[in-house]
Parts: C-alpha cells; sequence; structure tokens
C-alpha cells in the first residue's frame, strides 16, 4: 500500500471519529475505534514521509543554501 493510500485511510479513520465519537455501543455490541492520538502521529509521519517523497528524498525541499564569502 503506497504512502498515499495510508495517508487517506488514517486521515478517513480521523474523520469518522470526529464525526462520530471515538467509542458507542448498541445494544449489547459496543464499537471502539482506534486511539485518535496515535492517528494523529501516524498522520504527521506519513505527511513527511510523502513530502520527502516529493522532495529530493533528503526533505530539503524547503531548504535555502547562503554562501558568505570575505572579500
Amino acid at each position: 500500500m503506497s504512502i498515499l493510500e495510508q495517508l487517506q485511510q488514517v486521515n478517513n479513520a480521523i474523520a469518522a471519529i470526529e464525526i462520530g465519537g471515538q467509542e458507542y455501543q448498541i445494544g449489547s455490541r459496543r464499537l471502539k475505534r482506534a486511539d485518535l492520538s496515535l492517528l494523529y502521529q501516524r498522520q504527521k509521519e506519513l505527511q513527511g514521509q510523502l513530502e520527502a517523497e516529493k522532495s529530493d528524498g533528503f526533505g530539503l525541499a524547503n531548504t535555502s543554501v547562503a554562501i558568505f564569502d570575505r572579500r
């Protein structure tokens, strides 16, 4: 599964929790979704990996170099 697909799944899981709640019960059946803080952490990791893929592979896409020459 690609990083983009993983990120989409994590985003869907976050949205499900934010809309429907972390846990609910219908009769004797109970559903508890993944821990929201872990999903946010994974989302951040995947976004970082995706940005690294888009850049030169080193994550330096937004880096500038300045050379100060004493003349």
